[in-house]
């Protein structure tokens, strides 16, 4: 968030604010139908307060506020924060200050220490993280109040931005294609820069072969572009995931598997029932897309079905028959996987199924199998 900017500026009257405002009102009103001081005293008291209320709030304090969230992505369950300093850069010393931070759809409030001139204060404090998914922080509003709470003035500092909670992810082995040399690993010196079959175009960096060098479009461009080749050999991971009875377990496992396949430069395919997740280009993305997998309603029996084979599939369910429908595309991938989160036992013909409860439990499943 950088520092002093101030998106939004007002200064009211809080509910007790309005309260003593309207009871002056009456109190006047009724003292001179009346004829009696009293009423007007107290109103006339109750004015002054209101004067100097405002006279308190009125002055622009000079600020300098930052607050940023550490990590922006994180797993779920593991900690995130909200790290706020505000320094004080006018020339008196500034009280009642309280911050008010917009977490998802709650808000958190802290009041902060005196800040005496060129005074600063850090304070912290934690994001939920036991939900999947995106969560918006933000904005920021800095909040001073009089010492009788009858007016505050409240300032908008940045932005929002957005805390990315992902899948929890437990190390796997990189999932088995049924060939040799695939369980080694890439065969080329640089899977995503093989040397078999036309990819795509990028920017030249610094190292690259300039045999790959695409010139015509480098000069329709105007900047140096080269050919990506990747190894056609290279296996593909599919993970199909069902997102009917969605369980975080079963988000966790699909998110594993790709992780591991992914992390070991081979390519990676996504599907739920609503199709494909788009671009999964490396770990990062894998854990990104299935941040934002929701549960669904349609099967993957149709997915699985015209999915392209080859490589390795791997199912993850919680429904006892599609696990066994995922016999029927086994014929074409090297190996057909079922990661059942669920109770019980399933055996399915020509497909390993793992049982698993808690997500703890697959590494040891998936390594014994």
């Amino acid at each position: 968030m950088r520092p002093t900017t101030v998106n939004r500026l007002t200064a009211v009257l809080t509910p007790l604010g309005w309260g003593t405002l309207a009871g002056s009102a009456v109190l006047y009103a009724a003292g001179f139908a009346l004829g009696y001081p009293e009423p007007v005293v107290l109103a006339t008291g109750g004015l002054l307060a209101l004067a100097l209320s405002l006279a308190w709030t009125a002055p622009k304090p000079r600020l300098e506020v930052r607050r940023e969230v550490t990590p922006l992505k994180v797993p779920r369950g593991e900690a995130a924060v909200a790290v706020l300093n505000v320094t004080n850069l006018g020339r008196r010393a500034l009280s009642g200050l309280r911050a008010q931070d917009r977490i998802g759809a709650s808000e958190h409030t802290v009041d902060l220490p005196r800040l005496p001139k060129g005074g600063a204060r850090t304070v912290s404090y934690p994001l939920p993280t036991d939900v999947r998914g995106e969560i918006p922080v933000g904005p920021l509003l800095l909040v001073r109040a009089d010492p009788f709470g009858l007016t505050r003035r409240v300032r908008e500092y940045g932005s929002p931005v957005t805390l990315l909670v992902r899948p929890r992810t437990v190390a796997l082995p990189v999932p088995p294609s049924g060939r040799a040399h695939h369980l080694e690993g890439p065969t080329s010196d640089n899977a995503p820069s093989g040397t078999v079959t036309f990819h795509t175009l990028r920017e030249y960096v610094v190292g690259d072969d300039l045999r790959h060098v695409h010139w015509r479009s480098s000069a329709r461009t105007g900047t140096l572009m080269v050919r990506q080749l990747i190894d056609a050999s290279l296996p593909t991971t599919t993970v199909v995931l069902d997102t009917r009875d969605l369980t975080e377990q079963a988000v966790d496992a699909a998110a594993s598997v790709a992780l591991a396949a992914a992390r070991a430069g081979f390519p990676v395919r996504l599907i739920t029932g609503e199709g494909s997740v788009p671009d999964i280009k490396d770990p990062e993305s894998v854990l990104d897309r299935l941040a934002l997998v929701r549960a669904g309603t349609a099967g993957v029996t149709e997915p699985m079905r015209v999915a392209r084979g080859g490589g390795s599939l791997a199912l993850v369910t919680a429904d006892p028959a599609e696990a066994g429908r995922a016999a029927g595309v086994r014929r074409r991938f090297d190996r057909v996987i079922c990661v059942y989160v669920g109770a019980g036992q399933v055996a399915v013909p020509g497909v390993t199924v793992l049982p698993m409860a808690a997500l703890e439990e697959l590494p040891l499943a998936w390594r014994s199998r």
